[in-house]
């Protein structure tokens, strides 16, 4: 059986001919590669679609992938960058509004709905890159260093992404927000219950 089976327990059971070793891997992972779609992307229809097409693409790299980092920190990879590849085909059209509240996070009144669609709006109001470490470091809890081997890049950027994203979303989001942006640490894992991947060049 395979649900018992570690990440490198299914890609290696994969490689082996197991014909449900990777939907095993990708519903493990879905959910949380589902959250950082949408909030990279913006909303729900693009991020079904770059979810969709890094699962794809994974599929047809995992021959080529060499295990220099974890598979969840690789599926992240391909996932962020399928994200950023959306929001470059779609940039020159209007952005579309997120309706409804993200499903991997659901809340317990409306005003955390309220609280949770500010955010989200607010993110869309960033840059890709600055998006994209916010996402992964703020959202996701992974550590600086984690999101900086997750985007391919150093981790003095992502810090400095970091920085620069939270203190454009404390001025969108204002004081009166119940959700004030969260400290940057240098390290430590990620929050109870969430999850990684793996590269994603993004622009600044």
């Amino acid at each position: 059986m395979t649900t018992g089976a570690s990440d490198a327990g299914l890609l290696d059971a994969h490689l082996a001919g197991d014909p449900d070793a990777f939907g095993e891997l990708v519903r493990r992972h879905r959910d949380v590669l589902w959250a950082v779609a949408l909030r990279t992307t913006g909303n729900p229809s693009d991020a079904e679609d770059a979810l969709q097409e890094a699962m794809v693409s994974a599929l047809r790299s995992v021959e080529r992938f060499e295990r220099r980092s974890a598979v969840r920190t690789w599926l992240y990879r391909i996932v962020v960058n399928a994200s950023l590849d959306r929001l470059r085909r779609n940039a020159a059209r209007p952005s579309t509004s997120l309706e409804g509240h993200d499903p991997a996070h659901p809340v317990d009144d409306a005003g955390r709905v309220v609280d949770r669609l500010d955010v989200m709006t607010a993110l869309q109001q960033l840059s890709p890159g600055q998006r994209a470490a916010v996402v992964l470091v703020h959202v996701e809890g992974m550590s600086v260093a984690e999101a900086a081997e997750v985007l391919d890049l150093p981790e003095g950027t992502v810090k400095s992404r970091c920085s620069r994203g939270r203190a454009q979303l404390a001025g969108l989001l204002g004081p009166g927000n119940h959700e004030p942006a969260p400290h940057v640490e240098d390290t430590g894992g990620r929050r109870p219950g969430a999850t990684t991947s793996g590269t994603a060049g993004d622009p600044t």
